[in-house]
């Protein structure tokens, strides 16, 4: 079992070409962002859409940025008039802060450079690469937002997601994805023009006739190094986790500007059958390069031992109290995940892969931190 020990280095190689001495106090923003909920903003329209498949999420989420959040520029973020008389004037809308796109609002939430995006039957995490913040209109944060937005457009648009039980329609993840990324390109294309690049890692709860009743069915899709974890809290046991994919050490596979990556043709998706109990994580890197899976299960075993019967039908506050859970999981997987991130002497999974490549490394890695919980439960009824 790995521990967490000090490991002597002379150079400590950072991501983004950064570079940090092991004699040097590790760097703390004082502007750090941590921010938390159960689930990320919906227009008007989608919250009266009324869900149809058998089974749903109970969700939370967690965010720590290494700092501040860029503000998204025009025309995502519109600033309000400074005239009542001008006739585009945007008095009405000066305090809502959000972001639009295309005249809707963009879903999801952004931190840092990463995306969550958190609904009843679909999350997804996303990493936007840092490095885009040091290139003329470089802007990964709108990226990795861009692309989760446009990605849970398609899949509920699509009739296999919305149907009923009783129709035998299978969702297509990938095909959204790609549809995503052609709209994200559209979108920061001349005269916009915003560059940037973003990993995407999403799970897509759905159902499968099994004998005489429905179970559900989970389709993960994933490109790069951001993950999705399926957890069996009662047994300590890992369902399911995406592989990472690199084209070469600290270089995920990515989409975006200069990237030869698509959904099409280097996305991976898989169909997983899970329990009602069972719980789904999607993290951002920041996670899993700095905890081991087995701390990121024993962590899940805990937080979810508070909540007693996982499997109890839904009642008037078993879905506040459920939700209220999963934003536990989530808070609790961020701050462990910090602890070793904030620490120069601690050992990490990012330092031992550094090491294997011949990289002198100590410490964990500092990078925004972005969690997901999700816990799968039947509809009552």
């Amino acid at each position: 079992m790995h521990k967490h020990r000090p490991v002597a280095s002379s150079l400590i190689v950072w991501r983004h070409q950064l570079f940090w001495f092991p004699s040097a106090r590790r760097w703390r923003s004082s502007q750090c962002m941590i921010s938390e909920g159960t689930k990320t903003p919906l227009p008007k329209p989608a919250l009266g859409q009324k869900p149809k498949s058998p089974f749903y999420f109970n969700t939370g989420y967690a965010l720590y940025a290494k700092r501040p959040s860029r503000p998204f520029p025009p025309p995502f973020l519109s600033m309000p008039s400074g005239s009542f008389s001008d006739p585009l004037s945007t008095h009405n809308r000066s305090r809502d802060r959000r972001s639009y796109v295309n005249g809707e609002m963009i879903r999801g939430i952004t931190n840092g450079d990463d995306a969550v995006l958190v609904g009843e039957n679909f999350i997804g995490a996303n990493d936007g690469v840092g490095a885009w913040a040091q290139k003329p209109r470089g802007h990964a944060a709108l990226w990795s937002r861009l692309i989760l937005h446009f990605w849970a457009l398609e899949a509920e648009r699509d009739s296999s997601v919305t149907s009923t039980t009783s129709t035998s329609l299978e969702p297509n993840p990938v095909a959204y994805l790609q549809t995503a990324y052609e709209h994200t390109l559209e979108a920061t294309a001349t005269p916009n023009e915003w560059k940037g690049t973003t990993t995407a890692c999403g799970a897509l709860l759905h159902h499968v006739q099994e004998a005489s009743s429905l179970e559900p069915l989970l389709y993960v899709t994933n490109l790069g190094d951001s993950q999705v974890m399926v957890v069996r809290p009662k047994t300590k046991e890992i369902v399911y986790k995406t592989t990472e994919q690199w084209h070469w050490f600290d270089c995920p596979r990515q989409l975006g500007t200069n990237s030869p990556d698509t959904p099409q043709a280097n996305a991976v998706m898989d169909k997983i059958k899970i329990r009602e109990g069972d719980v789904v994580l999607a993290m951002s890197d920041g996670v899993v390069d700095n905890l081991w899976e087995h701390e990121v299960v024993q962590n899940v075993h805990e937080s979810m031992q508070k909540l007693g019967n996982e499997n109890q039908n839904e009642g008037p506050n078993d879905t506040q109290e459920a939700d209220g859970r999963m934003l536990d999981v989530a808070k609790e997987l961020v701050k462990a995940a910090r602890n070793i991130a904030e620490d120069p002497y601690a050992e990490s999974p990012f330092m031992e892969r550094a090491v294997e490549e011949g990289l002198a490394m100590e410490g964990g890695k500092l990078d925004d931190i972005s969690v997901v919980a999700a816990l799968c439960r039947r509809r009552k009824g």
